[in-house]
């Protein structure tokens, strides 16, 4: 069994990481710190989040830099503030007893000139997020010529969020580079293309399948009708007393319009999507780590870089667009070593894509019964009886009240105690599931809805661009976005319908192209996609919808 000394790791970064608990590497440390150690060769790895990546490269950046040169050698690129301020802390923790190494954090959301001070006190790690680096270069407060590492972290994650442009201005702007690692949970086209073009016969190692997901994560899924989608998911929070977790939902709306309906029913929970300011976000954040949010919705695009520990459960609330995007969905839980629980709430038309995301992530998805009421409510007592055993009663000053109790409880038979405390505890739930419906389609229904899908579905792609044909009738619309813009097919889906505020289930394909895109949409919702989108703002350019079959009612805004 390998050992962090036997890796060449330092005594003084030794010191840190064992004070942390840190005993045996992971398979992705073990492989890739002896490589990385050189500082001489590029580097592609790919490995799932939390099998420790951070530690894979962070050590190696530790033990390269110069103490004694006060100026950034070494840059750690990454898509979002929430990894950004996780991986300097991580960071911060590796150096304890290895002095000298300053490790500064840039993002967006916080004072740049606080940061632009940071830097002039010459770190020699530089931890950054993509659009806050480049501000930093166009101020000329980092340069990029001095820089010898550089890392990109969840590279998938940045070029999908439109970050491709920035990656390579970095890349292609540091003339003193040593090596570049790249680390990706996936390897899509987009994160092939940046290896070869700036990366010299790159040392690359894959940890599990290329795609896959946690082996530690059980896949399961629930097949239910699209009207009782909400309270298949209160069913499951139900039936799960301990969970805490993400559900994730496509837009902003629904994650808005789900929050609010859990709240009102007295769950702990919050919402996190693009609406959110960054205090915002950061206050939903610090309540859901220190777990005083039991859940919280959220959005692809917000989500993304979350890292938090002892996630159990991961739910779906629809299938994502991106079959990939059920990989970083489903990574969320299951890390370092935990195990964790990915959910998929189905229609019966949806069940046909389950065999493609099985293939993707090569792992099975297990078929689940909805809970019955009757099913939840023995969860809920079994679990209230457990925490009632493990109460700490050491710390109270009780038996001062046991006398009291004593003579209140007199005439009182010990199962009729039992009973008045579940009853205070569990009344809710009996009132609210004592005549609950069976939530769940069984098989010949949902062999018909399978048949009619194959038949009526709409059209789905992966990232990949491949095809799952279907029919359906639909209006084609064209808008003058494309790929160019930044966006990739399920960013630009849930663009158009969080400016719509219409529900996924009218649109039909999508078909994108680097200057522009078609998008068809059922006809009675077409002329409200159009008055949401027509004559709007992106990026400072006006955006222009239309029907794309009839070019007489083409508007020429003239604003572009």
């Amino acid at each position: 069994m390998s050992t962090f000394e036997a890796l060449g790791i330092e005594e003084g970064l030794l010191k840190s990481i064992e004070a942390l608990g840190f005993t045996t590497p992971t398979p992705i440390q073990e492989q890739a710190i002896p490589v990385l150690l050189s500082g001489t060769r590029d580097f592609v790895g790919l490995a799932q989040t939390g099998t420790g990546k951070t530690a894979a490269f962070g050590l190696p950046l530790l033990q390269l830099v110069s103490r004694e040169d006060k100026y950034p050698q070494a840059l750690v690129v990454c898509p979002t503030r929430e990894l950004c301020m996780q991986i300097s802390k991580d960071l911060t923790s590796f150096k304890k007893h290895h002095a000298g190494i300053g490790v500064v954090p840039v993002y967006g959301g916080t004072s740049i000139g606080e940061q632009i001070r940071d830097l002039k006190k010459g770190p020699q790690i530089v931890v950054a997020t993509p659009g806050r680096l480049i501000d930093l270069i166009e101020r000329k407060a980092i340069q990029l010529e001095k820089i010898h590492y550089v890392v990109l972290d969840e590279a998938d994650e940045m070029l999908n969020m439109g970050f491709r442009e920035d990656i390579e201005f970095i890349l292609g702007n540091t003339p003193s580079r040593h090596s570049g690692w790249l680390f990706s949970a996936t390897m899509p086209p987009e994160v092939r293309q940046v290896s070869k073009r700036f990366m010299k016969q790159p040392f690359e190692i894959t940890i599990g399948k290329a795609n896959a997901t946690n082996v530690n994560i059980d896949h399961q899924y629930y097949v239910t009708a699209h009207h009782n989608r909400y309270q298949t998911l209160k069913r499951i929070i139900d039936f799960n007393p301990g969970i805490y977790g993400i559900i994730f939902s496509r837009t902003k709306a629904d994650a808005q319009t789900i929050t609010e309906n859990l709240i009102r029913e007295g769950y702990d929970i919050d919402a996190l999507h693009g609406d959110l300011n960054q205090a915002q976000r950061d206050k939903v954040m610090a309540r859901f780590r220190a777990k005083n949010l039991q859940l919280i919705i959220a959005t692809d695009v917000a989500a993304r870089g979350i890292d938090v520990q002892g996630i159990t459960h991961v739910v779906n609330y629809e299938l994502p667009d991106d079959m990939e995007v059920y990989t970083h969905r489903s990574g969320r839980t299951g890390r370092a070593g935990n195990s964790g629980v990915c959910v998929s709430i189905l229609t019966p038309r949806e069940t046909f894509r389950l065999k493609q995301i099985e293939r993707l992530v090569n792992n099975k998805f297990h078929k689940m019964d909805i809970p019955s009421g009757k099913d939840v409510c023995r969860k809920q007592f079994f679990h209230f009886i457990e925490k009632m055993l493990k109460a700490d009663i050491s710390h109270g000053e009780y038996e001062a009240y046991l006398p009291v109790l004593r003579e209140k409880f007199a005439e009182v038979e010990k199962e009729e105690i039992l009973q008045r405390v579940a009853a205070l505890e569990f009344d809710r739930f009996l009132q609210y599931y004592e005549n609950a419906a069976d939530l769940n389609i069984h098989s010949d229904r949902i062999r018909e809805r399978t048949a009619i899908s194959s038949r009526e579905g709409k059209e789905f792609r992966d990232t990949r661009g491949r095809k799952f044909e279907s029919g359906g009738n639909y209006q084609k619309l064209f808008v003058n976005l494309g790929t160019k813009d930044g966006f990739y097919k399920a960013s630009f889906l849930q663009f158009i319908l969080d400016m719509s505020d219409l529900k996924k289930e009218v649109l039909g394909r999508i078909d994108m192209k680097e200057m522009n895109s078609w998008v068809e949409v059922e006809p009675a919702a077409a002329k409200a996609m159009i008055k949401s989108l027509d004559g709007k703002k992106f990026k400072g350019r006006y955006i222009r919808m239309n029907d794309a079959e009839n070019s007489s009612v083409r508007r020429k805004s003239g604003k572009e």
